[in-house]
C-alpha cells in the first residue's frame, strides 16, 4: 500500500510502474502548466482516498522524454492508468475533482 504521490523518473519507471503490484495512475505534468498546478490538489486527495487499491506517481515532461514517448502524451496535464506492462485507461488535459474520482472509478473496478 502506498500513500502519497511518488515523483518518478524515466529510470525508476519500469520498478515503480511495471513491476507495481497495484495499479498505477501515472500523472504527467509539468512546471510550466498552469492546469497542472490546478491539478495537484486533487491528486494528492486521490493518491489518499485510493492508497489501499492503487499507487499514483507523477512524472514530469521535459525531464522524461522516453516515457513520454511510449505513453504518447501529447499535452499536459495527462493521466495514464497502468497495470503491468497493460495501459488500462488514459486521458489528456485538467479535468475536475469529480471526473477524475470516476475516471478511476470506472477503470479500477473493471480489475
Amino acid at each position: 500500500m502506498s500513500e502519497g504521490v511518488i515523483t518518478i523518473t524515466d529510470k525508476e519507471f519500469e520498478s515503480e510502474v511495471l513491476q507495481s503490484e497495484q495499479p498505477v495512475l501515472v500523472y504527467f505534468w509539468a512546471s510550466w502548466c498552469g492546469p497542472c498546478k490546478l491539478m495537484s490538489p486533487l491528486i494528492n486527495d486521490a493518491a489518499t482516498k485510493y492508497s489501499d487499491r492503487l499507487k499514483i506517481v507523477k512524472m514530469e515532461v521535459d525531464r522524461n522524454p522516453s516515457t513520454v514517448k511510449n505513453y504518447q502524451v501529447e499535452g499536459v496535464p495527462a493521466f495514464r492508468l497502468v497495470q503491468g506492462e497493460k495501459l488500462l485507461a488514459s486521458t489528456e488535459g485538467a479535468i475536475g475533482k469529480d471526473r477524475l474520482l470516476q475516471f478511476l472509478d470506472e477503470n479500477l473496478s473493471n480489475n
